[in-house]
């Protein structure tokens, strides 16, 4: 049976919950949105949330609580999502696009400075979208002192902060306690729950701030129209992949040890590589991902030969759109970087499948 690539995790609990909404015949915004926003908050202890109908909706509004004026620039990651452009489009903003290392999926510091010394001199920046991509986590406390305001987009990265031998938050006991330590150093926070996100609800996203400064901004759209709001049934879902974060990151964790074990008997062979953490305790295994000596075509037509199904890891980004001329990383990265099936519900025997092809990948 063919392996997929991606799966969003559905269970007999979520399954449940969707259905009852349907039952209920509440299916619009309303009490299970207002559900989701206090089920996250006690997970991201943040001041002020918005559940809407999805991360681009989000991102609009948080560029729009800055007051950015047209026509000032905004620092992306080349390995951003590709509607971060229409965003910035309809605002009429300009994209200043930053290149990656070679060996970590992030901007950092100083490839932000490089982007901005290589500007126009007479563009302004005015802000710094951060993408977590692939769930590692940039260094974003150095890229704060930059000066420019941070949105930070965790979709990827949620839970990176989670050990999953804690199964319950304790907050009063802090030798036992799951504490969102790395979310210090932005303005607003986008959390996707799309389809493909850490967290699904199906589609739609939460836009947070962790201080009162930064809240009293985005409760200007505290009431905003329906037709913004995420959908009670899609809230329904959300609601308990929250509460379930703790065993999927268990999960994860187990999965992507057996492919780390896997890679070793390629070192010797191929020039295959994986990213390099900042550190162990900072990525929420949301991917696996290898980047390949040359491009992908071989090993993903290597891989269908054995019913497994790999993908190119940024397709949907920016760079993958083919609009980035300056960012030489993030261009070569999106030709030669495959994602492998990685996502709780793998039998064992679908990991050791997986396994066995990382070990033999030509």
């Amino acid at each position: 049976m063919k392996i997929e690539v991606y799966s969003p995790t559905i269970r007999r609990k979520e399954m449940d919950a969707v259905l009852t909404a349907m039952v209920e015949e509440k299916i619009g915004p309303g009490d299970r949105n207002r559900l989701l926003i206090q089920t996250a908050k006690e997970q991201l202890h943040f001041d002020f949330a918005l559940a809407l109908r999805s991360p681009a909706v989000a991102l609009q509004l948080a560029l729009q609580s800055l007051c950015i004026k047209s026509g000032q620039a905004v620092i992306i990651s080349a390995l951003s999502p590709r509607y971060y452009l229409q965003v910035l489009q309809d605002l009429q903003l300009v994209p200043l696009f930053c290149d990656v290392s070679f060996d970590f999926p992030c901007m950092t510091k100083d490839s932000i400075e490089n982007a901005v010394q290589k500007k126009p001199f007479d563009l302004n920046v005015s802000a710094v979208i951060l993408h977590h991509t692939l769930g590692f986590v940039p260094d974003c406390a150095s890229i704060a002192e930059l000066g420019y305001p941070v949105i930070e987009d965790i979709s990827q990265s949620y839970g990176s902060w989670i050990n999953p031998s804690i199964k319950k938050i304790d907050n009063d006991n802090p030798e036992n306690k799951n504490d969102n330590f790395l979310l210090t150093s932005g303005v607003f926070y986008i959390l996707g729950l799309e389809e493909k996100d850490m967290l699904t609800s199906g589609g739609g996203a939460l836009l947070f701030a962790m201080n009162r400064k930064e809240a009293s901004l985005l409760r200007n759209y505290n009431g905003i129209a329906d037709e913004y709001c995420l959908a009670d049934i899609n809230a329904a879902l959300a609601v308990v992949q929250f509460k379930e974060i703790y065993r999927n990151i268990e999960k994860r964790n187990e999965i992507s040890s057996m492919y780390k074990q896997a890679c070793l008997s390629l070192a010797s062979r191929t020039k295959h590589r994986r990213f390099i953490s900042k550190s162990e305790n900072d990525n929420n295994y949301f991917s696996f991902s290898l980047v390949l000596e040359t491009g992908l075509k071989d090993v993903v037509a290597y891989a269908k030969k054995k019913e497994i199904q790999l993908d190119n890891a940024f397709d949907k980004t920016i760079a993958g759109f083919g609009v980035c001329e300056n960012c030489p990383f993030s261009n070569s990265l999106a030709l030669r970087t495959v994602l492998f099936p990685m996502y709780p519900r793998l039998r064992s025997s679908e990991v050791e499948r997986v396994s066995r092809l990382i070990m033999t990948l030509p």
